[in-house]
């Protein structure tokens, strides 16, 4: 497992991430710690949650993946592990968070809430990375980003990011940290995958030159990349199959994953790595540690079996052949989820 700084943080992380937004949920609490313990054994020391899991977003379980978590937590060394979790935002296009009965805006009072409510969960007192979860443009950046230093000077966060921003959002949340003098956002975690390659447009370079480092999720696109919906499969139990049986938010969700543009591209991915005798999700999880924006790699089972090709990406290295052909797909099939 190799490891990369956190933005210009002092904090390492591995770069493979374990996601938890299944636990509580999809994967039960028995399957989801015995995942944590797989993931911590193979070397991965970076585990991300958030307040609003897991999904689909629930009140009726909302908040267990940060107990399941905080349950684990106990097992191991507190500074062997780098934790992140997220305080909701207003959660715009996909859903509606269910904390604080959907009043989730990034201001004093939410992000002051959320922080003492996730320490609970989590049973400690200190939170490597803290995100907000979905950005909020109409509350001053100003007063967000004076929330969060005052959790990072009283212990309670040791450096902060954002998820699912803007390269508007991000670099005015910059310039508000250095003017305030306050802490800034040293990570971003957006969407990114082969077939979601729109974070290289703009924000790659953002990353680049203001030091903020990306920390993907979905890098399998949701399992699409690993071929289970192609041919019209809809696989029990899948959150794909769930969403496109559903009417409203989650229903235009499936649809942006699960299109015939990102399955003819997932098809042609699957070649690329059968000719290269890759399993397609070890290969999608190494092309997305393939980045020098990328510090981490967010990954998420729904099941346990599913950590095996995962896993099998840690040490591995695309060849500049592997590289060119994907790229070769993705000029050819360009932004097939939209």
């Amino acid at each position: 497992m190799q490891h990369r700084r956190l933005g210009r943080s002092a904090i390492v992380v591995s770069d493979i991430c374990m996601g938890t937004m299944t636990f509580g949920s999809q994967v039960d609490e028995a399957a989801a710690l015995r995942v944590l313990d797989r993931s911590y054994d193979a070397g991965i020391n970076f585990f991300d949650t958030a307040e609003g899991y897991p999904v689909p977003p629930d009140a009726k379980w909302v908040g267990r993946t940060e107990e399941i978590v905080g349950k684990w937590l106990k097992t191991k060394p507190r500074d062997a592990i780098i934790l992140a979790t997220k305080v909701s935002g207003p959660s715009h296009v996909w859903f509606r968070s269910p904390c604080r009965n959907g009043m989730t805006a990034l201001d004093r009072r939410n992000i002051e809430a959320a922080i003492d409510a996730s320490l609970t969960k989590l049973g400690t007192d200190y939170i490597d990375l803290y995100q907000t979860h979905w950005p909020d443009h109409d509350t001053p950046y100003d007063e967000t980003m004076e929330v969060l230093d005052e959790m990072v000077r009283a212990g309670k966060v040791r450096i902060t990011g954002c998820s699912n921003e803007t390269s508007w959002g991000l670099m005015k949340s910059l310039a508000s940290a250095e003017k305030l003098g306050t802490a800034r956002y040293q990570t971003i975690q957006n969407n990114f995958s082969l077939n979601n390659r729109r974070f290289e447009d703009e924000l790659a370079q953002v990353c680049r030159m203001e030091g903020v480092s990306l920390i993907p999720y979905s890098p399998i696109a949701g399992g699409v990349l690993s071929g289970k919906y192609n041919g019209g499969a809809r696989p029990e139990g899948a959150r794909f199959s769930r969403y496109l049986a559903m009417e409203g938010r989650q229903a235009q969700m499936g649809k942006r994953f699960v299109n015939e543009r990102s399955l003819e591209a997932t098809a042609r991915f699957m070649a690329v790595a059968a000719e290269a005798g890759f399993d397609p999700v070890t290969m999608a999880v190494a092309w997305s540690k393939q980045h020098d924006f990328v510090a981490s790699t967010i990954v998420g089972v729904g099941a346990e079996d599913q950590l095996d090709p995962i896993l099998a990406a840690a040490d591995l290295v695309l060849p500049d052949d592997v590289m060119k052909a994907i790229n070769t797909v993705s000029r050819e099939i360009p932004y097939p989820m939209g």
